[in-house]
């Protein structure tokens, strides 16, 4: 799939949760190939799916997106970005130009069984100061910043599934 070096303002993709929600894994913005596919972490080389398949026991890449979801869901994980918006030319988070924060407010009312956030990745977690007081308003909400799914973070599969697997069960 060919990169777009568009400078033109994407949107990102609609939250993926419900009220029983638990844990929420909040990335930075969708690549192209997954804007293009229309899906969370839809570049075959990203491991987001493979990470969480491993710590559920289920083999969630291996699975069409529609099922991949479901699981997640049952298991009280939601997905969503912190940019609504942004300009990026490119793949990378680095990439990220002019972003346009989601609307968080609106998105944690609707889950009341909220108690954890797990930010996927360092550009995510700019955004956990803030998010954790607002989403900890009259509960108790906690945080933890994990290794990016991305091919480009070059920490080893194993790395990832140990810091992975104690952010998400941590709830």
């Amino acid at each position: 799939m060919e990169i777009s070096k568009s400078s033109e303002r994407r949107s990102g993709l609609a939250p993926v949760h419900d009220a029983a929600t638990r844990i929420l894994v909040l990335g930075s913005f969708p690549s192209p190939a997954s804007l293009a596919a229309g899906q969370y972490y839809g570049h075959p080389q990203n491991q987001f799916w493979r990470l969480m398949g491993t710590i559920l026991g289920v083999p969630l890449h291996a699975l069409p997106y529609p099922e991949r979801i479901g699981h997640l869901l049952r298991h009280g994980i939601g997905i969503w970005d912190v940019y609504q918006s942004c300009v990026r030319p490119g793949a990378m988070d680095a990439d990220i130009r002019a972003g346009k924060a989601n609307d968080f407010v609106s998105l944690l009312r609707q889950m009341p069984c909220l108690v954890r956030l797990c930010f996927n990745g360092k550009t995510a977690a700019r955004f956990a100061p803030c998010l954790t007081a607002l989403a900890a308003a009259g509960r108790e909400v906690t945080a933890c910043v994990l290794p990016s799914s991305s091919p480009a973070y070059t920490l080893s599969f194993a790395q990832k599934l140990e810091r992975w697997r104690k952010g998400v069960s941590a709830a």
